[in-house]
């Protein structure tokens, strides 16, 4: 992959993060569950530091990790399922209907 491809990759979290995201209604859950940075934000901050071919293996990773929170969340609920869940957040994983091209887990 090339930094055209890196560019595009970032250009379309950009886009993500301004349009779609203030308005799908939950939060990423390793965002939720754990504080700091979304998905988003972290592999935009994995892409600009490493690329995206190179990045690769970290943002399965985060991938991982947010998969791990949503499964916590989830256990965690006071409706003991899917929802609403601990701390207000509601939804699914961070990715949620968005296909992403890495293997979340599971």
């Amino acid at each position: 992959m090339s930094q055209a491809a890196d560019a595009a990759a970032l250009g379309g979290i950009r886009l993500y993060q301004r349009y779609l995201s203030p308005h799908k209604g939950f939060r990423c859950a390793c965002a939720a569950l754990h504080g700091g940075e979304s998905c988003s934000a972290a592999v935009s901050r994995i892409i600009r530091e490493d690329g995206l071919r190179a990045g690769r293996p970290r943002i399965r990773a985060q991938f991982q990790k947010c998969r791990e929170a949503h499964n916590t969340l989830l256990m965690t609920s006071p409706m003991g399922g899917p929802g609403r869940v601990q701390g207000g957040v509601q939804g699914v994983f961070c990715c949620g209907p968005i296909p992403i091209p890495f293997r979340c887990g599971g």
